[in-house]
């Protein structure tokens, strides 16, 4: 789909290759986007090890293999350029295991859009917006009542690799809400699709 001048498509097998160029050959330091779908921090942190290499890599590798699609790849003019992951709620066992992200709020009909990644050469041109209405739209085709993020409120100048659920800035533009706040700066926004 096309979204402000960006093309965004689902990954897919066929574009694991892009999901990788896109996060780099060590997978954010093994990270792989496996966070919050791993079921404990040591789960994940064992995983991450080894980098390019990484029990993660494999891991989500199988995800996407057996689909559905765990999240969307931005492209700009054919180039791989940018990630997120988008999926239900409960597919992802960190969330309820976060000190910040666990709720008492319902889940069910609740997709997450957790993580995102942007290469450097196109940071701040608005990808975290475009790969969010892209999301949106996922979501809603396949049943969600609502998209939640996990952002950092902030209005410090931190770079963006190291802010991966985006800024609450970014989806307050976008129509979300805050429903809940566990840390003052970390709030859980919410979409209604």
């Amino acid at each position: 789909m096309d979204i402000d001048g960006f093309q965004v498509e689902p990954l897919t097998p066929a574009r694991f290759d892009d999901f990788v160029t896109v996060l780099g050959s060590s997978g954010q330091s093994g990270c792989w986007c496996m966070y919050w779908i791993a079921g404990s921090s040591k789960e994940w942190s064992e995983g991450a090890a080894g980098g390019a290499s990484a029990r993660n890599r494999e891991a989500f590798s199988g995800i996407v293999d057996e689909g559905p699609s765990p999240g969307l790849i931005a492209y700009d003019d054919g180039k791989p350029i940018g990630w997120c992951r988008v999926m239900a709620r409960t597919q992802m066992p960190g969330l309820s295991n976060s000190r910040h992200f666990r709720t008492d709020l319902d889940i069910d009909g609740v997709w997450s859009l957790s993580c995102f990644v942007v290469r450097s050469s196109h940071r701040g041109q608005g990808l975290t917006s475009v790969l969010a209405k892209a999301a949106a739209v996922i979501a809603k085709e396949q049943g969600a009542g609502y998209l939640e993020v996990y952002p950092t409120d902030t209005t410090d100048t931190t770079p963006p690799s190291s802010i991966y659920t985006g800024k609450a800035s970014t989806f307050e533009r976008l129509g979300y809400e805050v429903v809940q706040r566990l840390a003052a700066h970390k709030p859980m926004m919410r979409l209604e699709l």
